[in-house]
């Protein structure tokens, strides 16, 4: 494996193996595996669990890892092709990011949506841009329109917590004051596909997942057994469901106009996920949710701090699965 940078890259065996080699990872530690390895992080968006995880699977593991956040004790990072520099950013990312990867053996880069022009965020204009200026192994710590690492991690607590291969996950939109970006429900609606689940999209009028997206996920699951399915029937969808994944993005009818989104997510605040979506038809379902989660707001006390929240439980594999990939990566088989 010499990048994993999107789950659909990889064939099913081999994400499949990446999780059985977290669980032994896991069981047998190996504190000396990648001793005198280095890992580079860039971030050009705010972190908790991918930058905390990331370094402390590095440190278990035995090697070491830094950290760049352009304009936070670095040169602010102008990421623009053929941009006139006369502003803040001192420094060009083609400059930049060459010089970073020749000081580690791995680099990882965050670079979210810009969230203005769909077209281009789906086509991850920004990410693979600075991609292609790094000659080492490279991994996705989430880019416009995906968030490989968050869905890895999502699989192995499916694994987990027992949820049947083909039982039904529904990916609710969940209420947020301003639009989200897309990467973890496209993310989490292709791995949820790929391990051949029942998959509903849960959402309001206006914030469809764009049709890339979903025929992405649909190809997914014609190789693994699943469905895909839209739905703004929240009863009908969570009837037997194993899991709601809550999570809020965007409007995508309207994407990049704030007025407009204003406006049509202004009497959406009834999709805050509580107790009583779960009655009658789905009392056994648990809660999933990549965090950070917005409480009261995307989803009520009662269901966070209740015996169906695993979402702390899901924060924590993103240890285990992350030092599988930076094994696989630094050290193969």
């Amino acid at each position: 494996m010499k990048r994993f940078v999107d789950l659909a890259e990889l064939p099913r065996e081999e994400v499949l193996a990446l999780l059985e080699l977290s669980g032994r990872l896991q069981r047998e530690p190996q504190p000396r595996a990648l001793a005198g390895k280095i890992l580079g992080l860039l971030f050009l968006n705010p972190s908790l669990r991918t930058l905390a995880s990331f370094q402390a699977g590095m440190a278990r593991l035995g090697g070491s890892s830094f950290v760049i956040t352009p304009g936070q004790g670095t040169w602010q990072l102008e990421t623009r092709p053929g941009a006139v520099m006369d502003g803040a950013a001192a420094e060009h990312a083609r400059e930049g990011i060459p010089v970073l990867a020749s000081y580690c053996d791995a680099l990882g880069i965050r670079a979210f949506a810009d969230g203005r022009d769909l077209a281009a965020d789906l086509a991850e204009t920004t990410f693979n841009a600075l991609a292609a200026l790094v000659d080492k192994p490279l991994i996705n710590l989430e880019s416009a329109v995906n968030h490989p690492c968050q869905a890895l991690a999502d699989w192995k607590t499916l694994e987990d917590f027992g949820v049947p291969r083909g039982g039904r996950l529904v990916l609710s939109w969940a209420y947020h004051p301003r639009p989200l970006p897309l990467a973890v429900p496209s993310a989490v609606l292709h791995m949820a596909a790929l391990r051949g689940m029942e998959v509903v999209v849960l959402r309001p009028e206006g914030f469809a997942l764009p049709p890339s997206v979903m025929d992405k996920a649909r190809r997914a699951a014609a190789l693994s057994g699943g469905s895909v399915r839209e739905s703004e029937d929240r009863r009908e969808a969570l009837a037997g469901a194993h899991i709601v994944y809550a999570k809020e993005w965007g409007a995508t009818a309207c994407y990049g106009d704030a007025a407009e989104e204003a406006r049509r997510r202004a009497g959406l605040t009834g999709w805050c996920v509580r107790n009583e979506w779960f009655e009658p038809a789905a009392t056994e379902c648990r809660l999933m949710h990549c965090l950070p989660v917005r409480r009261n707001v995307a989803v009520a006390d009662e269901v966070l701090d209740g015996p169906r929240s695993i979402v702390r439980h899901q924060a924590y594999n993103r240890l285990p699965v992350q030092m599988a990939v930076l094994y696989r990566l630094l050290k193969g088989l």
